[in-house]
Order: C-alpha cells, then structure tokens, then sequence
C-alpha cells in the first residue's frame, strides 16, 4: 500500500505521497514549487559519455527561469564507469553542486554510467537510498525504475524479477491513476533479452501511459502499446550535435499534465521545440543517410613527399526511395585548386553517381606544408509531403604520402620487450597533434613516443616505446583518464574507415588503450572482453616511460574487410597527466579522429603486396 510520508509538506495544497523510505532518499526535497492552477515538470536528460562543460549547469539554469514544480531524470548524470570510490565522491558532488543551485525538487534515476559495478551500485544506495521507487502527485502515477538492476551495461538493459514484481503491485495499488509515466534510462523496448520488460508492457497496456527514456542521445518519439514512448537527446552528453531534424541537439523537457494526457515540449537551450522534432516516419526517411555515408571520397595517398595534381572521386548514394539532392562546395586554399568550385546533384532514388575531383598545385609542394581542402555537402530529399530535413557534412582533403605495411621479417613475440623490432619507424613529439591544458606540455622529455606496425600470417603487430617522465597510473582509473598508450584501428575497406570520424568508437573502430601500472602483471586495458578473441597485449614501465606490444589477429582484419585484408586505417596516441592530474596531454601521431583536424584517411596504411597506383598524376 501507498504511504505518504510522515514529513510530507504540511499544508492544505495537493502533497507528493510516497512510500516510507527510510534513510537516505532518491530526490533533493520536497518543498515542491507548487502552483495549484497548473500541473508541469521538467526532465533533464543525459551528460555523460564525453560531456561538454558547461551545458548541463545552463540547464539548470533554464529550468530555474521556467519555474517547473519539480524536474526528473533519466539517468547518466555522472561519467561513471569506475571503482575509484574518491573519483565516484568527486563526480557526485560536482554533479550535487548544480542540483544544488536547482530551486525546485529533483528526483534521481540510475542509469548505466552511474550504477554499472557493484562499487557504484553500493554508493547510489547510501546515497538516494533506493534505486527504483515511485510517487503520485495529483492522481499522476510517476515510476522511477532502474533498467540497469543487473548491471550489464549499455545496450544491454534489463527489468529483473524483484523490480518487475514492484512494478505489478504499485500498479495494482494505483488502479485509479488518471495517468501513469514512466522513467528510466534505457530504451528497452528495441534492445534484446530486457528480460521482464516485456512483461511490464503488458501491465502498461490498457492504462494511460507515458515512457521516457535517453541512453542513446538521440531524441526519438515512438507510439506503440497505447502509449508515447519517447527517447531524449541530451542535456551535455556526448553528441554529434547535428541538429534537431536528426535528434541530436541539447535540451531540457517541458511537460504540461492536462486529462488529455501530457503535453510535450523540447527546450533547447536557444529554443523550443515540440515533441515531433525527430519522429519514427523522419527516422526511416534518413535511415539511409546514418547508416551509410551518402558523400563518400577516396583520401589522397600519393608516392611523393611533394605534390603537383591528383586526381579524387567522389561517390554519392542515395539509397533512399525519393530523390536526392546533393550542393558540394569548397573552401578557397591556398595550395590546392580544385577543378570546381561548387556544383549541385539530384540523385535518383536508390542509384549512385561518380563524381571526379582534379586538385592542383600552383607549383611542386612539400606535403608538409600543405593545408587541407575543405569540401562541404548539403544533402536534402525533393518531393512534396516529404519532410524538411537538411544533412550537411564537412570533409578536409589532405594529400599524404601513402605509408606501406611490410611484412615482419622475424618472430614477434609479445612480451614486452622490443628486441625483435628494428628501429621503430614513426616518432612523435611536437611534430604530433597535441591537445593539452596551457603550460601542460614541455616537450618530447615530458611526453613523446615512437611506433611501429608490422604483420604476418596470423596477427598484425603494433609495438610503442614511450618517453614519460613522471608516470601517474592506478589500477581504479580508465586509461584515458591516466597515463596510457591508444591505439585506434579501423579494418573496415578503406573506402569505408577513411571516413571515420570517432563516432563509431568501440563499434566501428576497435580501440585499445592501456596503462602502464606499477604492479608487476597488473593489466587495465580498457573492455578487455569487446577484444578480438586472441588479441594479445603487455605493457611495461621502464626508466624513461614504458614500452607497449599489441598482436591483433588477422582474422579480425578478413572479416572486417570480407576477404584478405588490404588496408588498415590506424592512429596511436598516448596521455599525459602529470602532477595528479594537474597537467593533462594528450600526443596523437595523427589528428583525433573525431576532432577538427581529422582528415579524410589520415594514418591509411596499404598492405605492401597491395601497394597500387596511386591518383596522382605524373607529367
């Protein structure tokens, strides 16, 4: 049976009536900011998974000129994802702190970053005292439930018995409720084995229902089981951040409770926008464009450190049922000239057309000293009752000399020393791509590393010797979050990973990152179990830094690539935190795949039996 608790505001306006919790409590208070003549609350949505600084506590902010009568959560509040119990402390009250400067009642939902181990699991408890509950307000049935109660991780949500089983109850108690909703993180409807949730739908059916969720940081509105089930994008969690017409943008959630049911209202943080900003028909439309590259372009691999012309192409698909228009553009350069300047495609549906790019220089130019071509896409669909939707993408064309992966001449064995390598061949200091906090970096003394990458029959091999000159590693932390070696591979075709922006980490891209730790046969690398089977790692501390050895089998490369493999698209870099964290760098050998540096195939490799001609033109 439904309690209300004993310190319940005292007054004769309508109450929140909860169940007895005893100890600590999953929402900041409940002094609720209560207007009687109206019924609306906000939702914040995910920051996590590479948040932006900044964008969550103007959320707050937003809300607090909104004046809601409480906000919700969907979980991912904190970045999570440790064991570190000082680092876990340091999250939540950074994440408190702008609760704190909430000036109405919030109430907390887990989601995967913040109740992923048993660590984080046992935290949350002491600290919000249940991690699924519920309340009513205004004969409103609000469930607060935890899609992580097995704590499998993302994608992989779940509704166990014991919450499934206080699921039937609250409803069975709430037989009256004029409308029920739903929040947890995890949209568990498209995800397999949820284990009971299927059984909570059936529960849900014949009842007035809403669901919100986030998790995937795309906003999308489903209808299904007599319900609205809708996905939020985020409020400062990582995203592409393309817009709302592809549900990616930053918001906050107004909702206006009426006996029709909730009125539903996106706020950006510039905007607002209603609840079919992004909805299942304009999902199926750009299916096409999320799920395969529309504009696709060969990199620029040529055989000489200087360059004259070259000639690319450019593929454009439209594997869509309507027609397709395609604006390219480009940027004035001061070395390359392209053949264009700006020309415009329809593509018809469901075909392709090859378009030929000439590029020039006004005389032989050292590689080095070349700046890249900015080519820019429009693409929007044509056709009456065909909604508005524009995808604009940005590509920079860089010629590089294209680098040859030769075959070992000796056995490799991974063991942590770098006696059955040669020479290493690729060397990293201030000629890299530094990302680093003022006064951070001093220089190839404080962080730089050599690399080199090598094959045989079974396993491709990549060895690293790193300087460093204060190792600051713990067995509690994530390798990016700590001195570390990364190592990003993409063995897709190369017309596929030349592409690659580093949306697609740890689905595309296999990425590799580890720590070299004091403790002697002590390992940290990063989701071990999502390694190839056979991946083969170690890592070592010596007097200047480390040394690093990876074997990646081959077969991974075939079945990535559909055949023997031809190409690999890699990039290396390390981290470099120094006076506990004060000072942080991060060294790649090439720019980070997802920053704006990134070039189209920059760190192509070509298998040396593969080696072909290349696009450059010869006089």
């Amino acid at each position: 049976m439904t309690l209300s608790a004993a310190w319940a505001q005292e007054s004769n306006a309508p109450k929140i009536i909860i169940e007895s919790i005893e100890g600590a409590k999953p929402y900041s208070s409940l002094d609720l900011n209560n207007r009687p003549e109206t019924f609306q609350f906000g939702i914040v949505s995910d920051r996590t998974g590479g948040h932006r600084p900044g964008i969550f506590p103007d959320g707050i902010r937003k809300l607090n000129l909104l004046q809601p009568e409480f906000v919700m959560s969907v979980g991912d509040m904190i970045e999570g994802y440790t064991t570190d119990e000082a680092e876990i402390d340091r999250q939540w009250t950074e994440f408190n702190s702008f609760i704190d400067e909430l000036t109405v009642p919030f109430f907390y939902v887990p989601g995967n970053h913040d109740y992923t181990n048993e660590v984080l699991a046992r935290e949350w408890k002491e600290r919000y005292g249940k991690d699924y509950y519920h309340f009513t307000y205004k004969d409103v049935l609000f469930m607060c439930l935890n899609s992580e109660d097995q704590m499998r991780g993302a994608g992989r949500g779940t509704i166990g018995d014991e919450q499934y089983e206080y699921i039937k109850k609250t409803l069975e108690e709430n037989p009256d409720a004029k409308w029920t909703l739903l929040f947890m993180h995890q949209p568990l409807w498209i995800q397999e084995d949820p284990i009971r949730w299927g059984d909570v739908e059936k529960l849900l059916a014949d009842r007035q229902h809403t669901v919100f969720v986030g998790h995937t940081h795309n906003y999308t509105k489903y209808e299904r089981n007599n319900g609205k089930y809708i996905v939020l994008a985020t409020t400062g969690g990582g995203s592409p951040l393309r817009g709302p017409k592809l549900g990616e943008f930053d918001h906050v959630v107004w909702v206006t409770m009426t006996d029709d049911g909730p009125v539903i209202a996106n706020l950006a943080l510039d905007g607002i926008w209603n609840e079919d900003v992004f909805t299942e028909e304009v999902a199926n439309l750009v299916d096409p464009l999320l799920k395969s590259q529309a504009v696709t372009v060969e990199p620029m691999l040529v055989q000489d450190n200087t360059f004259e012309a070259y000639e690319t192409e450019l593929k454009l698909t439209n594997n869509s049922d309507v027609p397709m228009k395609v604006d390219l553009s480009m940027q004035a350069n001061p070395h390359l000239i392209p053949d264009f300047g700006s020309k415009s495609y329809e593509i018809a549906p469901n075909s392709v057309e090859l378009v030929k790019l000439g590029l020039k220089a006004m005389k032989p130019t050292p590689l080095d000293s070349i700046q890249p071509l900015i080519l820019q896409s429009n693409i929007s669909y044509q056709g009456e009752s065909i909604p508005e939707v524009t995808f604009e993408s940005t590509y920079r064309l860089l010629p590089e000399k294209v680098a040859v992966l030769n075959p070992t001449e000796s056995a490799i064995e991974i063991d942590g020393s770098l006696d059955d390598w040669a020479e290493l061949t690729y060397k990293v200091d201030e000629n890299g791509y530094v990302e680093s906090d003022p006064f951070s970096h001093k220089g190839a003394e404080d962080a730089s590393f050599q690399f080199d990458v090598t094959y045989d029959e079974e396993y491709l091999y990549v060895a690293a010797k790193v300087i460093d000159d204060q190792l600051e590693t713990t067995m509690d932390k994530r390798p990016i979050d700590q001195d570390a070696i990364h190592v990003m591979l993409d063995a897709r075709p190369e017309r596929i990973s030349a592409l690659e922006t580093g949306e697609g980490t740890f689905r595309n891209v296999l990425y590799i990152g580890q720590s070299p730790l004091a403790e002697p046969d002590s390992s940290n690398v990063f989701r071990p179990n999502r390694l190839p089977e056979g991946t083969q790692t170690v890592i070592q501390r010596t007097e200047q830094g480390y040394v690093a050895e990876m074997a990646i089998p081959v077969s991974y490369l075939n079945e990535a690539q559909g055949s023997n493999w031809e190409s690999i698209r890699l990039n290396v870099a390390i981290s470099d935190y120094d006076e506990d964290g004060q000072y942080q760098t991060s060294l790649f050998w090439k720019p980070d795949w997802r920053g704006k540096e990134n070039y189209v195939g920059s760190g192509t490799f070509h298998r040396s039996v593969d080696v072909a001609t290349t696009g450059q033109e010869e006089e």
